[in-house]
């Protein structure tokens, strides 16, 4: 039987598919996340700071010096 893959909501439904599985005797495994976690945290920390307005925003005309590159 081919493969198929899960993509739970949340740790509840995670938990509930692991007992069904567990149950009917069906193998499972859980992949790790492909990211780094810290990698992981960083973006959520910019995503963060870009919903608090914490950004700077820079005109194309200005950006190779915004950059350092003049």
């Amino acid at each position: 039987m081919a493969p198929v893959i899960i993509h739970p909501k949340d740790q509840k439904q995670w938990n509930a598919l692991k007992i069904i599985f567990e149950a009917m005797n069906v193998p499972f495994e859980q992949d790790e996340s492909p990211y780094n976690p810290d990698f992981v945290a960083k973006i959520r920390r910019s995503e963060e700071q870009i919903k608090e307005g914490k950004v700077t925003r820079v005109e194309k005309t200005d950006l190779q010096s915004f950059l350092g590159l003049e």
